[in-house]
């Protein structure tokens, strides 16, 4: 039997993530060239809309030595791979390709529709779906009461950054993440305002394009300050506020809140003489707002100071 006889096998994959139906151009024309079109799944998504193309699909799930036998002659024949993928099927062929007992078709495997960047995402809301539909603890939950692990978690995040670990850094990232969409799906279950994961990243798309004129519009900025100044400009603007001082949150670390507040006011060019008073308070105050004069955060500076003082208080322990 010589080559051209063996014919071909077509093994089409697609990703569940991209709506079924977006095939890339060479997988229609794949689709629509073969002898044959094989589907082991009844309910695959993607065989409405083959068959309403006018691909005949035929539901079988033949062994690696009849997948063989039906491309002899020179046919080729395409199979549509499940979304767990048909291992047994391309081990088989493996197999049979070492035996030396078949003279093997061509095997091309062919991406049918590729996932976009970020579509993971929506892994996490189907999975976090499922959770909130299921999980004991998970299902009785509110904004409040996961409210203390979003605070547990950007600290983690920020530790984790300053520990330059990059492995810890993205699996903080992605447990900040988490507390994003557990928010929002929660949230769509309240009965006077409800909204969605995805008014949640509508929301912020408007914020940034629209605080982002110099990127998507016909504004210029030279540099980061120039950047910075029109944020807050627009900012204003957006909130309607009488005082740079508004939509600073006041719970947040003291050191922290002295930085921001120092920061607005330098921003927006104000010469504010600090408060008089006496006492280790007015002294941080102080020390926070020179600080942030100069570029340092005094919260991270503070954190480090304090990691070395741990760092001191193990050896005098060990000594």
């Amino acid at each position: 039997m010589n080559e051209t006889s063996a014919g071909r096998i077509v093994l089409l994959t697609t990703s569940h993530r991209v709506a079924p139906g977006l095939l890339s151009w060479p997988a229609w024309q794949a689709l629509h060239g073969a002898d044959e079109v094989l589907c082991a799944d009844a309910a695959h998504p993607q065989l409405p809309y083959l068959r309403e193309a006018g691909v005949d699909v035929k539901q079988a799930a033949p062994t690696a030595e009849e997948l063989v036998r039906a491309c002899e002659g020179g046919r080729t024949v395409l199979v549509v791979a499940t979304a767990e993928g048909d291992r047994p099927l391309t081990d088989g062929l493996a197999r049979l390709a070492g035996s030396g007992r078949f003279a093997m078709p061509d095997l091309e495997l062919l991406p049918g529709s590729y996932d976009l960047p970020g579509a993971r995402l929506l892994d996490l809301v189907q999975v976090m779906d499922r959770i909130r539909a299921e999980c004991p603890w998970s299902s009785r939950q509110t904004h409040k009461s996961l409210a203390k692990y979003g605070i547990e978690e950007a600290y983690e995040l920020v530790e984790a950054i300053e520990d330059g670990d990059r492995t810890e850094l993205r699996e903080e990232l992605g447990d900040v993440l988490l507390q994003v969409v557990f928010h929002a799906r929660v949230a769509e279950e309240d009965e006077e305002e409800p909204f969605s994961v995805d008014d949640v990243a509508g929301t912020i798309v408007d914020k940034l394009i629209h605080r982002h004129p110099h990127v998507f519009g016909d504004d210029t900025a030279a540099t980061p300050e120039e950047v910075k100044a029109h944020w807050l400009r627009t900012k204003a603007v957006e909130k309607q506020r009488d005082s740079v001082t508004e939509g600073i949150p006041l719970g947040q670390p003291g050191l922290a809140l002295a930085a921001k507040l120092a920061s607005r006011a330098r921003t927006a060019g104000l010469t504010v003489p600090l408060p008089k008073g006496e006492g280790i308070g007015y002294d941080l105050l102080a020390m926070a707002v020179r600080a942030e004069a100069s570029g340092t955060d005094p919260e991270a500076a503070l954190r480090a100071a304090a990691r070395a003082y741990r760092d001191a208080v193990r050896e005098a322990e060990t000594a």
